[in-house]
């Protein structure tokens, strides 16, 4: 992989934090930890976090495994370009860094929209996803959701109470530590106002992957019974459009399932992956 460590090129990221440049024309910043010879797990974070959102997951899963996690475009320590925020583009910059990972193949676990973005780079590039994990991640996001709007007026600096007050959209029912709340809040600070905008509108001007193509991977779904975001016949759809897909509900979880539930996340993350057929024989 042709990557960089953040001190090498005098730009303050944060620690293990790497950027590598792929053929879409972003820089994007990523960790990897785990057995480099194991099975590829590439974690993709929702609109507005970073790879951070996944410091309670990972210490969870196997050493076993290969974990990626990936700042996208805009977010985190990712170049923040002007343009190309539709989700089309967001799924070419997954299988752009599966490219320059050397990655032939992974697993791709997507948190809330970071999960439609996994489900486009199934659509488009089947051969190259072995497994699906969605954690409290849509079917569809064609319907303009209640905070459109205060997104649109957003400004240059971005202030700190409006990204504090976003947290709040979806209720969480279980304790989350204060210093994960925190390091969203830093996440978000970290987002241009363009790119808090033009990342909604390309999320929900976007057809459902699901209605223009066909998942094939094995997929995992997840989701909180007490998601006021996506209900529970949205997730049944989802379930139905993805033949062989399997739905685990979350008791007393809300849309944060990954905020609220890392370590069963884990958990039942593992247990998929386990359960996949082995991989194919390279060379």
């Amino acid at each position: 992989m042709r990557a960089t460590r953040a001190c090498d090129r005098g730009v303050a990221k944060q620690p293990g934090v790497r950027e590598v440049h792929v053929a879409t024309g972003v820089a994007l910043s990523y960790l990897e930890q785990g057995d480099p010879a194991g099975r590829a797990i590439l974690l993709l974070h929702p609109w507005g976090e970073s790879l951070r959102c996944f410091d309670r997951l990972i210490p969870s899963l196997p050493p076993s495994l290969r974990v990626l996690s990936l700042d996208q475009r805009g977010h985190g320590d990712a170049e923040k370009p002007i343009g190309g925020y539709e989700l089309a583009s967001f799924a070419a910059d997954v299988v752009a860094f599966m490219d320059a990972a050397d990655l032939a193949t992974a697993v791709l676990v997507g948190s809330s929209s970071g999960g439609y973005v996994a489900q486009q780079a199934a659509v488009d590039n089947p051969g190259r996803v072995t497994g699906l994990v969605l954690v409290g991640s849509p079917r569809s996001l064609r319907v303009r959701p209640p905070f459109a709007d205060d997104v649109e007026h957003l400004t240059d600096p971005v202030d700190p109470a409006w990204v504090r007050d976003s947290l709040t959209w979806f209720p969480r029912f279980q304790d989350v530590p204060d210093w994960y709340i925190e390091d969203r809040v830093r996440d978000g600070l970290l987002l241009p106002a363009h790119v808090w905008r033009d990342t909604l509108t390309g999320l929900i001007t976007a057809p459902a992957p699901t209605e223009t193509g066909t998942i094939t991977a094995p997929t995992l779904i997840i989701w909180g019974d007490r998601d006021d975001l996506l209900r529970g016949e949205d997730q049944r759809q989802l379930a139905a459009a993805i033949t062989g897909s399997h739905l685990i509900v979350y008791q007393d979880t809300g849309h944060l399932v990954l905020w609220e539930q890392p370590d069963r996340v884990a958990t039942d993350l593992t247990a998929f992956v386990k359960g996949l057929e082995p991989r194919a024989p390279t060379g």
